[in-house]
C-alpha cells in the first residue's frame, strides 16, 4: 500500500459544479483534505456540495480558509497552474504528503500563492481543462505512478 496522502486547495472556483467536482474527485482517489479560500460567496460552496453525489464532504474534510494556513505538516505544496515556471506533469514525480493547488476556471493561481509552493506543473493540453477535470488528471496521475494501480479496478 502505497504511503503518504493528497490534499486539495481551491482557490477562488467560480462554478458550483466544478467544485462537487472536485469533491468527487477528492472521494475516487482518497484524498485526506480539501481546502477552499474564497473571496466567491459562500453560497456557491453549499451548492457544490449538492453536486456532490457520493457526499464527499461527509468523509473528508473541508475547511473554508487561507490556503497556506491550512497546508499540513511537512506536506508540499504543488501549484497547478500553467506558468512558465511550470513543468510538464508528464515527467513529475509526485511527492509523498501532496497539497495540489487549484486556480479558478477563468483565471490564474496568484504569483503570492505560486510563489510559496515548492513545485508548479501543468497538464499539456490543446485547450484549458476545467476544475474539476484538472483535478482528476492530476489525481489520476499520482496514484498511477506512485503504484495505486495494478491493473485491477
Amino acid at each position: 500500500m502505497p504511503r503518504g496522502y493528497s490534499a486539495l486547495g481551491l482557490y477562488a472556483p467560480k462554478q458550483a459544479v466544478n467544485f462537487g467536482g472536485v469533491l468527487r474527485a477528492a472521494a475516487c482517489y482518497g484524498s485526506s483534505l480539501v481546502v477552499v479560500e474564497s473571496p466567491r460567496q459562500k453560497a456557491k460552496i453549499e451548492i457544490g456540495k449538492a453536486q456532490d453525489t457520493p457526499k464527499t464532504h461527509r468523509h473528508t474534510p473541508v475547511i473554508i480558509g487561507d490556503l497556506r494556513a491550512a497546508l499540513p505538516f511537512d506536506c508540499v505544496p504543488v501549484c497547478v497552474e500553467i506558468s512558465d515556471r511550470a513543468t510538464s506533469i508528464a515527467g513529475y514525480v509526485h511527492p509523498e504528503r501532496a497539497f495540489y493547488i487549484f486556480g479558478p476556471e477563468e483565471g490564474s493561481v496568484p504569483t503570492e500563492i505560486q510563489d510559496w509552493c515548492r513545485d508548479v506543473i501543468y497538464i499539456p493540453t490543446r485547450i484549458c481543462m476545467n476544475l474539476a477535470a484538472t483535478a482528476n488528471v492530476v489525481l489520476f496521475h499520482r496514484a498511477l505512478t506512485m503504484g495505486e494501480y495494478n491493473g485491477q479496478h
